[in-house]
């Protein structure tokens, strides 16, 4: 490895736009004030009115579900889990056991299949100079490669890919990559040549790694995305009780966990040994955490969760605070809505009240939701500083051993890099957890074959459900009237890592993770996207109304 760069920084002084920021769910346009060459302030914007918690009225809370999933494309299992606890904890009943194994198991290879292909997808790019890859030594790649993991490496293996890149960037059908940052020649880009090759071959063959993560999630949950197999009081996954399905479900299961252990923490090591400047760039101050992960008959007390729920402020990991879901309230002084008035969940109102794309006053359709008044970070992060800060036995030597590898302090957590890395140490403390959860499972139901529970929607109740979804904190929040859905709210973790102001000024965390962060050049701003992309941000989903003869994508203009 060549000695790592320091990141360049331009003296350009003047705003910049990026929108749309691609490669994330979703519509997002950030706006900076850059000066000297750093960014000095910040705004989030998201683009397009969610709606679902408008259109969810006056339906049967059963059907909540089915809804919610469509908020996202890919995290469509946490919707559906978090509107199903919402449920059940309005309705005060316990489930099987069986039915939390099976939600945690497929909660795990959500873990998984997600952060594979944030990492390769969507993030890697904003590291990893793709056609600089053309001028490596296939030889010296294999070597490489061979460093971090004790998989084989074959020189003949990076040849191939280098010749397919080669005719790839030749023909000039580069489609949407077209203009891409990590096309060539930017300087923010400082990877030895072997390494783009080793990272650029990775990245395809992460594309079919995902394919058997998401075959694992269907064994149990009949398809992804959008799984059925799940009610408020259990799941109805028979086969799942099957030695036929279970042994279906741990031969991919394995596959992943191979593709984890043996490629994608070896290529973040990689990575994160060239961008090691990065471990002081784009921290934030404050974190959440609702813990996941429940142990059987405690699905509804965030306490007996694998890991636990916490709060972390001013970056006082030796400080850990107790949650409490009542200090949650949401603003919208900066956003969309009618109203300056911040409001519990519970009570929220989605009244839209759009003014103009652009404004510096109301920009954005993200409400802002604060804890306890605070801007606080939700996602891999916060979960690991967290764990870390409660001395969780499994995850904290980890965390170390990561550290201690890349040569840093518990301080470079603190950052963008740091972001990225907690996002690899908690897939991989899921994978390897995983075993244990499948152990488990099959030992309960020897002697246990229930998988769900009968029950009945009050007239009049309320209830919440806390989801860690891979890209962080997510509740939604019920409250029933004459047995149908009088309010529902979703708060997504998105909202909290990308959601703009609050009623006292104070910026959301992506807005305050990217004050400081050098810009080398204004016309291709790739150290906006590193910091963004950190976050995984998945944007509420929009409603998309399309005629089902002609294709055609409706738009409508909100008064």
């Amino acid at each position: 490895m060549s000695q790592v760069k320091k990141t360049p920084q331009s003296t350009y002084s003047g705003p910049i736009v990026v929108d749309p920021l691609t490669r994330i769910e979703g519509h997002l346009r950030v706006e900076v004030e850059v000066e000297g060459g750093k960014i000095k302030e910040a705004r989030s914007c998201g683009t397009l009115f969610r709606g679902l918690e408008t259109i969810l009225k006056g339906r049967d809370p059963r059907d909540v579900q089915h809804f919610t999933q469509r908020t996202c494309g890919v995290c469509t299992y946490t919707h559906a889990l978090a509107s199903t606890r919402s449920l059940e904890d309005a309705i005060n009943k316990p489930i099987p056991a069986n039915a939390t194994y099976i939600r945690n198991l497929m909660l795990a290879m959500l873990f998984i299949h997600d952060h594979l292909v944030h990492f390769y997808a969507l993030h890697a790019l904003d590291f990893v100079d793709v056609t600089n890859a053309l001028k490596a030594d296939p030889a010296k790649a294999a070597k490489l490669a061979q460093s971090f993991s004790p998989r084989p490496a074959k020189a003949e293996d990076f040849a191939a890919v280098q010749a397919k890149l080669k005719s790839f960037v030749e023909s000039g059908q580069l489609g949407p990559f077209t203009n891409a940052y990590f096309l060539g020649g930017h300087e923010g880009y400082y990877m030895d040549p072997e390494a783009d090759l080793v990272a650029t071959a990775h990245y395809l063959e992460a594309l079919r790694a995902q394919v058997d993560v998401a075959r694992a999630m269907a064994v149990f949950g009949s398809k992804n995305p959008h799984p059925q197999f799940m009610v408020a009081g259990g799941v109805t996954c028979y086969d799942a009780l099957t030695p036929q399905r279970i042994k279906e479900f741990r031969d991919l299961y394995q596959k992943a966990r191979a593709f984890v252990e043996e490629v994608y923490i070896p290529d973040l090591l990689m990575v994160a040994g060239y961008y090691k400047d990065w471990a002081s760039i784009g921290g934030t101050t404050n974190f959440m955490d609702f813990g996941e992960f429940p142990t059987p008959g405690g699905e509804r007390d965030l306490n007996t969760r694998w890991y636990k729920p916490g709060i972390i402020l001013d970056r006082k990991i030796g400080n850990v605070l107790p949650f409490d879901p009542t200090k949650i309230d949401e603003h919208v002084r900066h956003s969309w809505y009618e109203g300056d008035q911040a409001l519990p969940p519970f009570d929220g109102e989605t009244k839209p009240a759009f003014t103009k794309m652009g404004d510096t006053d109301r920009y954005s359709w993200l409400k802002a939701p604060r804890y306890a008044g605070h801007s606080v970070e939700t996602g891999p992060l916060a979960q690991m500083l967290i764990a870390y800060g409660q001395n969780h036995k499994v995850i904290k030597p980890v965390v170390d051993h990561v550290l201690k590898t890349l040569g840093v302090g518990p301080e470079a957590l603190f950052s963008t890099l740091g972001r990225t890395a907690a996002r690899g140490i908690q897939t991989l403390v899921i994978t390897r957890q995983t075993e244990n959860w499948l152990n488990e499972y099959e030992n309960n139901i020897v002697k246990d074959k229930q998988i769900v529970e009968d029950y009945a929607v009050p007239a009049s109740a309320k209830g919440v459900g806390f989801v860690n979804a891979p890209r962080g904190g997510l509740s939604h929040w019920i409250r029933i009237e004459d047995g149908k859905v009088g309010n529902f709210q979703l708060v997504v973790p998105t909202t909290w890592n990308l959601g703009p102001r609050d009623a006292k000024g104070i910026p959301g965390a992506a807005e305050e993770a990217l004050v400081g962060t050098p810009i080398a050049d204004p016309k291709r701003p790739v150290e906006i996207l590193r910091t963004i992309h950190s976050f995984d941000p998945c944007i509420a989903c929009a409603v998309h109304v399309i005629d089902g003869e002609t294709n055609e994508v409706h738009k409508f203009k909100v008064l």
